[in-house]
Order: C-alpha cells, then sequence, then structure tokens
C-alpha cells in the first residue's frame, strides 16, 4: 500500500508542476528502498543502471552511493565505479561529503548544490535527497527553479 501511495505522490507532482518536487523525490527514494528490501540491492543496481522507468524520470532519477562515496549505480553509467567526493560543484561546495555525511549520520535528509541539469545542459541549483539503506545511499534529486 506504501509503495502505491509514493507512486501516487511522485505522479501527482509531475503531472500538477511539469517539474519533479521534493514530494517526488522522496517517493522515488523510498521506493527504490522498498525496492533493494524487496529484490535485493543488486537488482536495485541492475535497475538504475538501464534507466527502469521505475526509477528514472527525465531530470528525477535514483542514484546509489556506497558509504565511501563511490558510485555504484547510476543512468549515467560512465559515473559507475568512480569516485567523485572530493569534486565540488560550479561554487567549490564539497556536496558529495555532505551527501555520504547525511547518510552516515542521520541516515536521510537534504543536499542542495549547482548540478549540470541534463533536459537543459545548463548548471542549476539541485537539491537531492539521500536515503541509507543498508550499506548504500540512495540519492534522488530535483532542479530549483
Amino acid at each position: 500500500m506504501r509503495a502505491i501511495f509514493g507512486i501516487v505522490t511522485l505522479l501527482s507532482c509531475l503531472s500538477a508542476n511539469a517539474q519533479p518536487c521534493e514530494k517526488d523525490a522522496v517517493a522515488l527514494a523510498e521506493k527504490g528502498a522498498q525496492f533493494i528490501k524487496t529484490y535485493g540491492k543488486e537488482e536495485m543496481i541492475a535497475r538504475i543502471n538501464r534507466k527502469d522507468p521505475m526509477f528514472y524520470h527525465g531530470s528525477l532519477y535514483l542514484a546509489m552511493r556506497d558509504l565511501h562515496g563511490i558510485t555504484i549505480a547510476h543512468p549515467t553509467t560512465a559515473l559507475i565505479g568512480k569516485d567523485f567526493l572530493d569534486v565540488p560543484d560550479a561554487d567549490g561546495k564539497a556536496f558529495r561529503h555532505e551527501m555520504v555525511a547525511v547518510a552516515r549520520g542521520r541516515g536521510k535528509g537534504w543536499v542542495d548544490y549547482k548540478f549540470r541539469n541534463p533536459e537543459t545542459g545548463k548548471v542549476a541549483p539541485k537539491s537531492t535527497y539521500v536515503l541509507r539503506v543498508g550499506d548504500v545511499a540512495l540519492e534522488a534529486g530535483i532542479y530549483k527553479q
């Protein structure tokens, strides 16, 4: 039932605004967490990497990072296995360190930074919801207007 509610929440913001909202990012991360609990981490990695529509909605998508900062699943497969922990955003913010700290600490929360929007090709403010699931962090981000 919770998964259905998450899907309904996701669809309601996307259709109402045409832009994903914070509720969409949280719902997608929670949907991913439930998927891992049901089908396992390896299946989640495969789904993310192949841009499964269940976890990929254009500028809103799910990614996975280990608790050391290594990307282990991402729709842009060239990023997989890479350590970009010390690569800052456009303003010099080490945002990936903050993502790992959120995952290791509270286990969930938001991180703000700037990143290239895949739909516009321009650097824009972005907020990513980080959710720890076992020994990994799921990440779902939205671009701010």
